[in-house]
């Protein structure tokens, strides 16, 4: 007869929340599972009412969606909680921005909404920003024109099993060059394919297209994630949750 853990089950999720925080400063170099463990810490501090998987080894119910690469900031990491009480999604918010450290801040939290979807399925691009500093402007606008106007870029990209050979043109929706107190930006839009296409693979792709290579370290941040809209820029992935939000919400527990 299998085991069973002793003890009541565990309480229900009654509430889904989502999420959006940043990733700034020195906590850039920060990674995804060292941020995953501040943001667990920072719930417990908060007294954040979390919902936990059932069985021997009981977890909080957390997803954690397209994390950005270790080195590159953010101001568009999400992840999703359930709740074994309600609450009010902004007192969650303040009560958790409140107990992180700086370079984590808590901008947005709205309740998942039934029948409007999944988050990870809004997910599916990112907009980059690139401050190139040391690279002439003219320079990058060749160089990305060049990328443009090709139909493949194979570059080689460092994966767990070692090198991989990648299309990062395939990825590639859209790219702008603007610049900035002397400095060369560049704006790019991708869409998150399998493997993930980001950042060092847009600039190995303007190496192999232009031979361009930045004399100092390219700065990279996340402005945003959701799907592709029409003009192939990255919509709000939490809209159809406030979208569908027409009636007022049921009473919830403060923070």
């Amino acid at each position: 007869m299998a085991r069973t853990p002793d003890g009541p089950p565990p309480p229900p999720t009654v509430q889904r929340l989502r999420l959006r925080y940043t990733k700034r400063g020195p906590l850039r170099f920060a990674s995804h599972r060292d941020l995953a463990r501040a943001l667990e810490r920072a719930l417990r501090r908060a007294q954040v009412p979390m919902a936990f998987s059932a069985g021997f080894s009981p977890h909080p119910k957390i997803s954690y969606m397209g994390a950005a690469p270790t080195g590159a900031a953010s101001e568009a990491e999400y992840f999703e909680i359930g709740l074994s009480a309600r609450c009010d999604p902004e007192a969650v918010r303040v009560a958790l921005d409140a107990s992180l450290p700086p370079g984590i801040d808590v901008l947005e939290c709205v309740e998942a909404v039934e029948g409007s979807g999944s988050l990870a399925d809004r997910l599916d691009a990112t907009r980059w920003r690139i401050d190139l500093p040391g690279v002439d402007t003219d320079e990058l606008v060749a160089a990305v024109r060049e990328l443009l106007s090709r139909d493949v870029v194979t570059v080689a990209k460092r994966t767990k099993n070692g090198l991989k050979d990648i299309d990062a043109r395939e990825a590639v929706v859209g790219a702008e060059v603007t610049e900035e107190a002397g400095c060369a930006i560049l704006t790019v839009v991708v869409r998150q394919l399998t493997p993930t296409v980001r950042p060092d693979d847009v600039m190995a792709a303007l190496a192999v297209v232009a031979d361009l290579r930045p004399p100092l370290p390219p700065r990279a941040v996340r402005e945003a994630q959701g799907r592709l809209d029409d003009s192939g820029d990255v919509a709000d992935p939490f809209g159809p949750d406030r979208a569908v939000r027409s009636s007022p919400q049921e009473e919830s527990t403060p923070v």
